[in-house]
């Protein structure tokens, strides 16, 4: 019975952590390859109609995020991967708790996803904010190490969230790094202008379909 228990828990006992936490560091790893099979998956769906893949990676999502919860998350199979790809990075220790809320979140939406995509083989506006939302949570994840669905935990509970990511729960002064000038905000600004503009002027320019560069239609030109 002792084996078991230690088989199916949440989070890991660490020294030093009053709490079960789990590594920051794979989980953005694993959520980063989530987010390239369901874009790709998603991409396929909307530009050719070829929801095969997505078939597949809905049903790969759920049964490893099921895992996650129901069993262990040590067992699922990309936090393994994910493991081993950050396994030369200091860990960065984060509350199991809140996790393990927003995990569930992404069991209800890859549920609804099999039942519509899978099990009933259809597709809908439903199906496509699902999807939305599944690639803004695993981005924001992979990217920038912020948890959306833990942002819901302290909500719901009424608690306050241990060893967030980045420590984000804990209220503290910004370091001179990180506080971002109005010089600063400008640039963006400015690049962004500098992004409608190019597409303004050079839309039609790069509409061009273009051409092989060593093929027949080329030499054709240059004779």
């Amino acid at each position: 019975m002792k084996n078991e228990n230690k088989m199916i828990k949440f989070g890991e006992d660490v020294e030093g952590y009053s709490i079960p936490v789990l590594n920051e560091r794979e989980i953005r790893a694993a959520a980063g390859m989530l987010f390239v099979l369901m874009f790709i998956s998603i991409f396929l769906a909307a530009t050719k109609g070829e929801f095969l893949m997505l078939k597949y990676a809905v049903v790969i999502f759920l049964t490893d995020i099921l895992i996650r919860v129901f069993i262990n998350p040590k067992f699922s199979p990309t936090l393994i991967i994910g493991r081993l790809v950050v396994r030369n990075q200091v860990p960065e220790y984060v509350g199991a708790k809140q996790k393990k809320f927003a995990w569930i979140i992404g069991i209800i939406l890859a549920t609804t996803m099999f039942i519509l995509v899978d099990l009933v083989n259809s597709y809908s506006p439903i199906t496509g904010i699902i999807c939305m939302i599944c690639l803004i949570f695993l981005f924001f994840e992979s990217a920038f190490g912020i948890c959306l669905g833990c942002k819901f935990y302290s909500l719901v509970y009424k608690e306050k969230a241990q060893y967030c990511p980045g420590e984000v729960c804990d209220a503290k002064s910004k370091q001179d790094i990180q506080k971002t000038s109005g010089v600063q905000l400008l640039i963006v600004l400015g690049f962004i202008v500098f992004i409608v503009l190019m597409v303004y002027i050079f839309n039609n320019t790069f509409s061009v379909k273009p051409h092989n560069l060593f093929g027949p239609e080329k030499s054709a030109q240059t004779k």
